[in-house]
């Protein structure tokens, strides 16, 4: 194995398993602030000039959970992470893991059972920035597990830059806030593209259109705000805007869809929940009730569909329990 540079001894090791983008911007910051890193990937050939830089190269995961008492994964999953340590006959003594994969919380409490079971001392991670991000203070991070490893670690975190949280000893709870973050992104980037193709359908050019549409997420910060609030509070005022209104807007914005042949599969899974929070009783509400009756669940849409008589059946939006059955999903994945 190639040494990392002698000159950074003073500070604490650390390896980081996976090169790829995300992985190599840990390596640089990691090196920026003077720390000894090792490197492996899975791949070989990619680590070359990290090794020019002082980066020492492991010719084998033992080999790199062994060189310092810090391993940082960033591999594209968490069965990459079992399968690239499952293996490895290395002494985890005095040495803790922190992953920065992506993943869900049920895996990500899954891989501390299976740390746990190996006497690994572990701590999970969230990356909510991108890669040119890390090692400058616009660089986020979030943290979950024991407090005892997060505290004995983030010295050496403190190298990535930004701002790193911690959640809480539920190892879970990062990949939680980072699926929770990556769903409003998601269908943020949803909406706006949404957007976009139904104002062209009606010859509004991009660039007149965009002004108007940054104005829309100029009201988003506060909405958060208030609608936590009401969320948390378990109190929905519907002074400002109501399901019911909704129901009549987002009706409007299927039927413009529908006309132009633009799939409007997100927009019917919303009126489907407008649909349910209406069907029991919450007509009046704010639109926060929206959260409690995504989170809770309600009458199936098709129990309610002839209830509400807004959009004619035959305008291809889902009030049918055949359109129902055969409406795109709307799922859209961003990051």
């Amino acid at each position: 194995m190639n040494e990392p540079n002698a000159k950074n001894a003073q500070l604490t090791p650390v390896t980081v398993l996976g090169l790829g983008p995300m992985g190599r911007a840990l390596v640089s910051a990691f090196l920026d602030a003077g720390h000894p890193v090792t490197v492996w990937n899975r791949t070989p050939g990619k680590a070359a000039d990290l090794a020019e830089r002082g980066a020492g190269l492991a010719e084998s995961v033992a080999d790199a959970i062994s060189a310092g008492p810090l391993v940082v994964a960033c591999l594209v999953d968490y069965d990459a992470v079992r399968t690239v340590l499952e293996p490895a006959t290395a002494d985890w003594a005095d040495r803790r893991l922190v992953n920065l994969g992506s993943s869900e919380p049920a895996e990500a409490r899954a891989m501390a059972q299976w740390a746990a079971h190996r006497g690994i001392e572990y701590l999970d991670g969230a990356i909510l920035t991108p890669t040119p991000t890390i090692g400058t203070p616009a660089a986020g991070f979030l943290y979950s597990g024991p407090r005892s490893c997060y505290d004995a670690v983030r010295p050496v975190l403190a190298a990535l830059g930004g701002t790193g949280s911690y959640l809480g000893a539920d190892h879970g709870l990062a990949s939680a806030y980072e699926v929770a973050l990556l769903d409003l992104f998601a269908t943020a980037v949803h909406g706006i593209v949404h957007a976009f193709a139904l104002a062209s359908a009606e010859g509004i050019e991009p660039e007149k259109f965009a002004p108007f549409a940054t104005g829309i997420g100029a009201l988003l910060p506060e909405m958060i705000t208030r609608q936590a609030r009401q969320i948390q509070t378990g109190e929905f005022p519907g002074e400002r805007s109501t399901i019911a209104s909704a129901s009549a807007g987002i009706t409007h914005i299927i039927n413009a869809a529908t006309g132009h042949g633009i799939d409007v599969g997100a927009l019917t899974a919303a009126k489907d929940a407008i649909d349910r929070a209406i069907a029991a009783g919450h007509g009046s509400d704010g639109l926060a009730r929206l959260a409690t009756v995504l989170r809770d669940g309600g009458l199936p849409a098709a129990e309610f569909v002839h209830r509400d008589r807004r959009i004619p059946p035959d305008r291809g939006v889902g009030m049918s329990k055949e359109a129902l059955d055969d409406r795109p999903s709307g799922r859209s994945v961003g990051r």
